[in-house]
């Protein structure tokens, strides 16, 4: 009985689900389905499990699940052997009250050896149950474990979940699986769609439902309906290129279960508002495509996406349009009036909004990245008045009409005012492009203006929200300062930005207030501030920062495929800057593919094992000191000196020059006389004068790959 399979399909019906959580519900209701079926034993293909999902279901269909568990072993550990009888060899309490237990006499007990004692144990073979039995169960325990951050209650029910649910179909092959799960039966009717089919729907078997919801104008696999919104959205495009990215592709999905694409257009003088502003609305507000002209321009054509097919499209159209129109307006009148005035002027309105308690004003907060601005510009010879005006507008267009309604166009309404007023384009792009990257594969701040304050800012940020004690726990990282760090580190490293990150740290820490730094530290016992070493505090917190964004830098190179001892390697010996962090890497990575790697590895490992064990008996510092030829013994030490001389001289300005890939191949060439050394030289000499030689020696070769990375790590 328990070979025979059959497909399995189940269904949960609901209100319209939160499209933009349907995807993870859908994805979290197939595992706890599968891991539910796979914890019970039951036999399944489940590399065959599909996840179906639309505005109004989940489902999950499985390929040949078994009809019932196979046989169930039982195997339960009673007390010691030693505990189980007295002394006269009777069986004592325990073990009786354990054999009852198992409903089995005390000599239907065996005994289990292991390296802790002798056992007794209770053994029994059982028959699996029907999977239709185990079913309920699982599909609630599935149910208990989806994401839901707050479940709702309807009517007079006690049963919750995100939305209420209508129907429940489970279907083992034909066969109809009876239990009951929120509160509703299982049975072979699903619900159609809400406009064209608003009739039950009868489901013969498991493999048939998708067709069956198809002909009642359900489309329940979401990657087919996200194929055809894209065949429908080609199918009516007019006047230019739609844009639909992945991302509005989903939502429509989710919101839709038979898409239609209606073709429609706006207003041209609504063209005159920049057109992140006109996208923003259609594809985030309304959920609508936009369509661009071959030099990529927004034009006046959109496509909406029905979710019904229906028989006067025009209607469809005009509502589209209809809806659409206010907000362009609203667009179109913030845009003239936010251009009535400078946005220099906003810098007073910008005392008023406060950034965070401790730390002022969004005025004050621009004061200090300000300064970090001009101070980073001189150093990497970027013009300084240029990275303070930008820093002194940065933050003005969040006083603005149009990012007031549209808070995701800060930083690109400060670009389109500022041009628009005449302020050098360098200073104008920066005011956007500061906030790059703002996302995952996102490119950093594309001139150097918006680099030098895309770096202040965040310095600024990081500085002074670990000041106030609030940097990220857990999960929870409410000011996103891991986005922070990475975007320091990534703006530094791939605009060449070569500060000493450690000094900048130190600088942005000197600019927060005292008041903020005293407010970061807890409280004592007594319920009172502690008195606290401002100087001390700075320094610590600054190390902190120093560590939290180079830790950011894990994974980052992480998914450029460097390994983490590559990683280790250069962190051990702390690059004052990351880019050039990031040159010594790639050294690294590069000498790691070397045929003498491994063996070079190898010999440094031994060498700072040798000096550290030197330094911890003598119980002094690490050994350095002069080699001097005069102490050479063997002709193992005195090559090995020689072609680490030339080796050092050759690297020097290799090393100037920070060309560390040809400085590591040049020691490459040390591998055959470090080997000879360790094959023919005792270091530990008797002789003193020849030990600290020798010792001295092999201080200069770890010091020659030390200055490039602890290749000792790889």
């Amino acid at each position: 009985m328990a070979d025979k399979r059959l497909p399995l399909l189940i269904e949960l019906g609901t209100e319209e689900l939160p499209p933009k959580a349907l995807d993870a519900l859908a994805g979290a209701f197939a595992r706890g389905v599968v891991e539910g079926l796979e914890k019970r034993g039951v036999a399944a293909d489940y590399a065959s499990a599909k996840t179906y999902a639309s505005p109004r279901r989940l489902a999950v269909h499985i390929r040949d699940v078994a009809v019932a568990q196979p046989e169930q072993t039982v195997e339960r550990r009673g007390p010691a052997v030693s505990a189980g009888v007295d002394a006269d060899g009777q069986p004592a309490k325990a073990l009786i009250g354990f054999a009852q237990s198992c409903g089995v006499d005390v000599a239907a007990l065996e005994k289990l050896e292991t390296d802790k004692g002798a056992w007794f144990v209770f053994r029994a073979v059982k028959p699996g149950q029907p999977t239709a039995a185990l079913l309920p169960e699982i599909v609630a325990e599935a149910l208990k474990g989806l994401p839901i951050p707050k479940a709702m209650r309807w009517g007079d029910r006690d049963d919750t979940f995100v939305r209420p649910v209508h129907s429940l179909l489970m279907l083992h092959g034909a066969d109809i699986v009876d239990g009951e799960v929120l509160g509703l039966k299982s049975g072979r009717l699903t619900i159609g769609h809400r406009f064209h089919h608003p009739k039950p729907v009868h489901v013969a078997d498991a493999d048939s439902w998708v067709d069956a919801l198809r002909h009642a104008h359900v489309i329940a696999d979401p990657a087919a309906r996200r194929q055809r919104i894209r065949e429908e959205v080609a199918r009516v495009a007019t006047g230019g290129t739609p844009r639909l990215s992945d991302g509005l592709l989903d939502e429509i999905a989710n919101l839709t279960e038979w898409p239609v694409a209606i073709a429609c257009t706006f207003e041209r003088e609504f063209l005159d508002v920049p057109p992140e502003a006109l996208v923003t609305t259609m594809e985030t507000n309304q959920k609508f495509v936009p369509v661009f002209d071959t030099d990529g321009r927004l034009t006046e054509h959109f496509i909406g996406v029905a979710n019904i097919e229906s028989r006067d499209p025009a209607e469809i159209r005009k509502g589209y349009e209809r809806v659409i129109r206010p907000r362009f307006a609203d667009a179109k009148f913030f845009w003239d009036e936010d251009l009535k005035t400078p946005l220099a002027d906003y810098q007073e309105g910008l005392k008023a909004v406060t950034y965070q308690q401790s730390l002022g004003s969004l005025w004050d907060k621009t004061v200090r990245v300000a300064e970090l601005a001009r101070v980073i510009a001189n150093r990497v010879g970027v013009d300084a008045a240029q990275a303070t005006h930008a820093a002194a507008l940065a933050k003005c267009d969040l006083l603005t009409r149009m990012v007031g309604e549209f808070p995701e166009l800060q930083g690109v309404m400060g670009r389109y005012y500022a041009t628009r007023q005449g302020i050098p384009a360098d200073v104008a792009d920066a005011l956007d492009s500061f906030y790059q990257p703002r996302f995952g594969g996102d490119d950093i701040a594309a001139g150097p203006v918006g680099r030098v304050l895309a770096v202040a800012e965040r310095l600024d940020t990081l500085a002074g929200i670990f000041a106030v004690g609030l940097k990220p726990s857990g999960n929870k990282d409410p000011f996103a300062l891991r986005r922070a760090a990475l975007g320091l580190a990534r703006t530094l490293i791939e605009g060449g930005l070569d500060i000493d990150l450690r000094a900048a740290l130190s600088e942005a820490f000197e600019l927060v207030p005292e008041a903020a730094l005293v407010a970061g530290v807890k409280p004592g016992k007594d319920g009172k501030a502690p008195q606290v070493d401002i100087g001390a505090r700075r320094s610590a917190l600054g190390d902190e920062v120093h560590a939290f964004v180079l830790e950011r830098l894990r994974g980052y190179y992480a998914d450029q495929g460097y390994s983490a001892d590559q990683f280790e390697s250069v962190l051990a010996v702390a690059p004052a800057t990351l880019p050039d962090f990031d040159r010594r890497l790639r050294a690294v990575a590069e000498f790691a593919r070397r045929a003498e790697a491994a063996s070079l590895a190898a010999a440094n490992k031994r060498v700072a094992n040798i000096l550290r064990k030197q330094a911890e008996e003598a119980g002094a510092a690490p050994v350095e000191g002069r080699v001097d030829p005069a102490y050479f013994e063997l002709d193992a030490e005195r090559d090995l000196h020689a072609a680490l001389d030339a080796a050092r001289a050759d690297t020097h300005a290799l090393l100037a020059r920070g060309d560390y890939t040809g400085a590591l191949a040049r020691l490459s060439a040390l591998q055959a006389p470090v080997d000879r050394f360790f094959d023919d030289v005792l270091v530990n000499a008797e002789n003193p004068a020849v030990r600290a030689n020798r010792l001295a020696l092999l201080a200069q070769l770890k010091a020659s790959f030390g200055a490039i990375a602890d290749i000792s790590r790889l």
